[in-house]
């Protein structure tokens, strides 16, 4: 008896071993549906539109993008994270650690109910004031070590790359700043204006006006000069410790459950539409900069992004919800 039980669980294992590469190459057999947690023309959509696009043509499906934002992305998130795990339900986005350290309870496990698949790119955030504010990254922290509190910024709002990027800035650099959330584009126009004294957006939202000179760029936070403002210092060039650098990228991710070889058949299409000349003209030209990795460095990054992420919650005081 034991004999036959041992017989049929390893015929059993060995149809489930066959069944994933199968199911690898008919996918994908329908429609996909790319959910983003966040309202359209924001990074993290612009991004995924432009990759999905050429990865539907290279595949020969049709590849849907549906905004879902609210609840800091966990609605959208949620929807992913529950979804069938065949491969035909992608989720993109570019705060899924910084969601997870500010939302308490969740209704999904950020480590545990996601893949991490493949990192479009990296859109770095720039240091930014009003046009003659201030000359350079040392003088704006200057000023607010000289007034303690007495500085503000602006953001799109609590969790945004921008709220982050700001407080990873002070914590690093020892200072403190007032933080002022807008719901709408007036975020930026405010420190144009000279009313609020500086802001950190990605530069995918800052790039017409700084091309245009209304806005001051002061530094970029990455590791390397940006191609979209190759004349803007880094953080380190600027004189700051690599530690005030907060990195926001758009990534995919599938539901945990997903057979392993679709994961790496969609890491190989999305890596081959980001290779082509017109795609990465596109993403340039919104900030985003290339930022390569296996699917298992990826994997390991995003643990360590998440990680990250709950120290600077507590470093800065953040209130979570």
């Amino acid at each position: 008896m034991k004999t036959m039980l041992r017989s049929a669980a390893v015929a059993a294992l060995i149809s489930m071993s066959a069944l994933a590469p199968a199911a690898a190459q008919d996918w994908p057999s329908r429609t996909v549906t790319v959910i983003v947690p966040v309202p359209a023309g924001v990074t993290s959509d612009i991004v995924a539109r432009v990759v999905f696009e050429q990865v539907g043509k290279q595949v020969g499906q049709t590849f849907i993008v549906e905004n879902r934002p609210g609840a800091g992305g966990s609605i959208g998130g949620n929807t992913v994270a529950k979804a069938t795990p065949d491969g035909h339900t992608i989720l993109v986005w570019g705060s899924i650690a910084a969601a997870n350290a500010l939302y308490t309870k969740l209704p999904y496990d950020t480590l545990n109910d996601f893949t991490p698949v493949a990192v479009f790119g990296q859109t770095p955030l720039v240091v930014v004031t009003g046009a003659g504010r201030y000359k350079t990254l040392a003088e704006l922290v200057a000023a607010a070590k000289a007034k303690p509190g007495a500085l503000n910024y602006s953001t799109v709002g609590v969790g945004s790359a921008a709220h982050f990027g700001a407080e990873q800035l002070a914590v690093s650099a020892g200072i403190s700043a007032q933080h002022v959330p807008f719901k709408g584009g007036e975020w930026l126009t405010e420190v144009m204006a000279g009313r609020l004294d500086f802001a950190v957006p990605p530069v995918a939202s800052a790039i017409g006006l700084l091309r245009d000179g209304k806005l001051t760029p002061l530094a970029i936070s990455s590791a390397t000069r940006s191609p979209s403002l190759p004349n803007v210092p880094t953080m380190v060039e600027a004189g700051f410790k690599a530690d005030a650098v907060y990195p926001f990228y758009t990534a995919a991710y599938l539901p945990a459950k997903t057979p392993h070889a679709i994961a790496e058949k969609l890491y190989a299409e999305i890596t081959k539409a980001l290779a082509l000349p017109s795609v990465q003209e596109r993403l340039t030209t919104v900030g985003v900069d290339p930022m390569p990795m296996t699917m298992a460095e990826f994997g390991e990054f995003f643990k360590k992004d998440v990680a990250n992420n709950l120290e600077l919650v507590k470093a800065a005081k953040i209130p979570t919800q």
